[in-house]
């Protein structure tokens, strides 16, 4: 449940690998900072790094819930941030959470639910000493910006996807599945909306605010993250707009080709009618029927009854109800 917990000096280079215990001591000394990756920990293992970091209560309880919104909460010299993070599994999104502690010394990221390891941009800040030589602060930069990375191919595979499923939106057969596929589109993208518009103030705060912890050297990073979060939501919106117009257009598709069907059925209805209404007048068993005595009377009414039917049949040809 512990991913990694690693020292780094002030030139931004890693000392040495740490356990949880050995925290507090390395602390004490100066110019060092430390960097702690939890994986669903249990309530020990957070009671431990309570106490080693001196964590508040309401934010060890928040990630020990691990069912919290995006937000941001000072608390005295330390913050906490939670970000929800989002990966596609099987064409659904699957969303998981992390928690960070930011403090002038120390960065604790707690991970739950769908997320990948941070261990790359973990190992991008080793590769770049001189930036991580900024501090915690400048932690806090690469995991968001790794999580908000993670975003826009989900938007690009749903998009994608969308380009494929026109072939059955304006199919001639109905699909049921198409609909449902595009309205389960459209509600995880609202999640994901949910999960992604609440950075925009979350990073906002980190580019103007909190001058104790967040270095002025990387508040220009946080601003390109803040960037990443605006145009990842734009997407989004216009993504959510895509889908919806893709719903629209379906079921219009399918409200056109089932009038056509009741057009062709009431046109053909139209035409048995008119037969149908002749039998039954010469049905009904009277003696006195009009032309009933008549030789020529029979063959008549037949030709009068054809010569209806392809008069009609021609009328509704013109008018595209056959």
């Amino acid at each position: 449940m512990v991913s990694n917990c690693v020292a780094y000096g002030a030139n931004g280079r890693k000392l040495r690998d740490l356990t949880l215990d050995e925290i507090s001591g390395v602390l004490v000394q100066p110019d060092t900072f430390v960097w702690v990756g939890l994986v669903e920990p249990d309530a020990a293992l957070l009671d431990k790094v309570q106490k080693e970091f001196g964590l508040h209560e309401l934010a060890i309880e928040d990630a020990r819930n691990a069912h919290q919104r995006p937000k941001i909460e000072a608390y005295g010299d330390s913050l906490f941030v939670v970000a929800q993070t989002a990966q596609l599994q099987a064409g659904n999104i699957e969303f998981g959470e992390t928690h960070l502690f930011l403090g002038a010394r120390y960065l604790v990221s707690v991970r739950h639910g769908a997320s990948l390891s941070y261990m790359p941009a973990r190992r991008n800040c080793e590769n770049k000493p001189e930036l991580l030589a900024l501090g915690p602060s400048y932690s806090l930069y690469a995991v968001l910006d790794f999580i908000v990375d993670n975003y826009m191919p989900i938007v690009r595979d749903f998009k994608q996807e969308l380009l494929e499923l026109e072939q059955d939106i304006f199919a001639e057969t109905y699909k049921r599945d198409t609909i449902k596929r595009l309205y389960d589109m459209q509600r995880e993208l609202l999640t994901l909306k949910l999960a992604v518009a609440p950075l925009q103030d979350i990073l906002n705060q980190l580019v103007q605010l909190h001058s104790g912890l967040i270095k002025d050297g990387v508040r220009i990073y946080f601003r390109d993250v803040y960037d990443h979060v605006f145009r990842v939501n734009e997407a989004i919106n216009a993504m959510r707009e895509m889908l919806g117009a893709a719903l629209t257009v379906n079921l219009s598709l399918v409200t056109v080709r089932q009038n056509e069907v009741v057009k062709r059925l009431a046109g053909w209805a139209g035409l048995l009618g008119i037969p149908t209404l002749v039998a039954s007048w010469y049905g009904m068993n009277f003696h006195n029927m009009p032309e009933l005595n008549k030789p020529w009377a029979y063959p008549v009414i037949i030709v009068t009854t054809v010569t209806i039917c392809v008069g009609l049949y021609i009328v509704l040809k013109r008018a595209k109800w056959l």
